[in-house]
């Protein structure tokens, strides 16, 4: 069974909350997987309905919510629930008479679910409310300096955070100019050095947590695996409107994920004895 744990919540009561109400339908999902009774069409296409309407509601409230603290990821939130829509919406409920083809599907969705679930509220969610607008990042003389702050006392784990930030201030200094198509691909190359040193990075640190037998450690995957997701993700080719202003963002929500997962996930990473 799934469990909500504490890196899944994010402040906010009714969020946490109705995020809680989406861990139950998915596990109710696993429970009737798990039950060999002959006929579960009906059951199935009544979860599935019920995770479409409630998740519907859930979405409502969650942009209402966003969009009235102005919270900058608000565009990329309605593009991932919108996805999430069309995913179980477009589900396909033909051709299931036999049990068998019952569970298969059931299989199929709650794997998606759970999955989408961890990664969209550890790699999302979780930055509601938390990232700084743009202009209070300007105001600042480096924003991306590493401050004593973030050290997690780990020596190793600091030092490569150390370089993380080191790289994001490279892409965040050529967007202070002005720049002609070459200086996007300089960006770009930016962004490709950060993601190859994050992977390096969550690598390193998964090792160490693996070899201190952290508890956490599979919390900490589920967010690498996100982040480095988020970033791949990237596509210049595809962006609408000021490629400027899409870089600048772009560049906001890797460093205040960065500090986030710092402050609030590493720091409880615990000494090697």
């Amino acid at each position: 069974m799934f469990q909500f744990t504490q890196d899944c919540m994010i402040g906010n009561e009714r969020i946490d909350d109705e995020h809680r109400h989406l861990f139950d339908i998915l596990n109710r999902g696993v429970e009737m997987s798990r039950n060999s009774y002959a006929d579960r069409y009906e059951a199935v296409k009544g979860l599935l309905d019920e995770l479409n309407d409630y998740a519907e509601q859930h979405f409502t409230y969650e942009e209402s919510y966003m969009e009235q603290i102005r919270d900058p990821e608000l565009i990329l939130q309605r593009s991932q629930h919108m996805v999430f829509r069309d995913k179980i919406r477009g589900w396909s409920f033909s051709d299931i008479d036999s049990s068998e083809q019952q569970n298969e599907l059931l299989g199929e969705l709650m794997e998606y679910l759970a999955r989408w679930l961890y990664h969209h509220i550890i790699s999302s969610d979780a930055m509601i409310g938390k990232l700084p607008k743009l202009e209070e990042w300007m105001v600042k003389e480096n924003p991306c300096e590493f401050l004593d702050e973030y050290r997690t006392g780990i020596d190793f784990v600091d030092e490569e955070h150390k370089v993380l930030f080191q790289i994001t201030d490279k892409a965040y200094k050529l967007l202070q100019r002005d720049f002609s198509l070459d200086g996007y691909d300089e960006v770009m190359d930016v962004i490709t050095e950060l993601k190859d040193y994050t992977v390096r990075h969550f690598n390193d640190e998964e090792a160490y947590m693996e070899r201190i037998k952290y508890e956490g450690l599979a919390a900490q995957r589920r967010a690498h695996e996100s982040f480095i997701q988020r970033i791949e993700g990237v596509d210049l080719d595809n962006v609408e409107g000021d490629l400027k202003e899409y870089l600048a963002s772009l560049i906001e929500f890797l460093l205040g994920w960065l500090i986030n997962h710092i402050l609030y996930t590493d720091k409880k990473i615990p000494l090697e004895v």
